[in-house]
């Protein structure tokens, strides 16, 4: 208190210094998870650990994934000693293939305001064709062309192919046998056009997938008559 003129004043004194480690610091363990092989078409979630081990409150400022197929919760704000979580799921669509999603996190650490995190894996159809859903024939009429499509589940229960049929029956033959019923079919496709000349169709498969409840295999014919060789 300081006496100025006869008159009191208050001298107002500096507060204490911020205590070290008043700002938030975020650290994270894990930023990558890794499905590895999966079957598709199925959502994937994965919950990712955010500690504090600052002195002032932790907050996710903003969550942006590089995709509209992933969906975030997450703690928005997280006390110094405290943890949150974040937890991200892929939609089922966008199972498929190689897949690699990443989320960008903003927090308010100056140190450290962005950390990325990335889900990935590989996704193999519960429904696989080997070697392809389409069918190639290219040769002389003559010539014995044949083609083995095997259609593979991978669903968790039985599964069966009820039924196989043609859009061209009077250029192909047709047919399906069980390799390992409720499992493993194969579909055995042959060529019966005896002229030159090119055609495409398709082969319908009902199924007892509410999934997949129709397969569809593309067939295509080149044929040529063979070289009379040169004159």
């Amino acid at each position: 208190m300081l006496i100025i003129g006869g008159a009191t004043v208050l001298a107002l004194r500096p507060g204490p210094a911020p205590a070290a480690g008043a700002a938030p610091q975020v650290a994270v363990d894990q930023t990558t998870r890794d499905f590895g092989k999966v079957v598709e078409d199925q959502a994937l979630t994965h919950t990712f650990i955010i500690k504090n081990r600052g002195g002032a409150p932790l907050r996710i400022e903003d969550v942006d994934p590089d995709c509209a197929c992933t969906a975030a919760d997450y703690d928005r704000t997280i006390p110094p000693g405290g943890e949150g979580k974040l937890t991200l799921t892929i939609k089922p669509y966008s199972v498929v293939h190689q897949f690699k999603k990443e989320t960008r996190v903003r927090f308010n650490d100056p140190e450290k305001p962005l950390v990325i995190f990335t889900m990935k894996g590989a996704a193999t159809p519960f429904i696989e064709i080997q070697p392809s859903h389409i069918v190639r024939f290219r040769g002389s009429p003559n010539d014995h062309l044949e083609a083995k499509v095997r259609f593979i589940s991978h669903l968790k229960g039985p599964w069966q192919i009820t039924g196989a049929r043609t859009n061209i029956p009077d250029k192909i033959d047709v047919n399906l046998e069980a390799e390992q019923p409720d499992k493993v079919y194969v579909l055995t496709v042959k060529n019966k056009r005896q002229e030159a000349g090119a055609y495409g169709g398709l082969i319908e498969l009902n199924t007892t997938s509410a999934q997949r409840p129709r397969l569809i295999v593309r067939v295509f014919g080149e044929l040529y008559l063979p070289s009379s060789g040169s004159p």
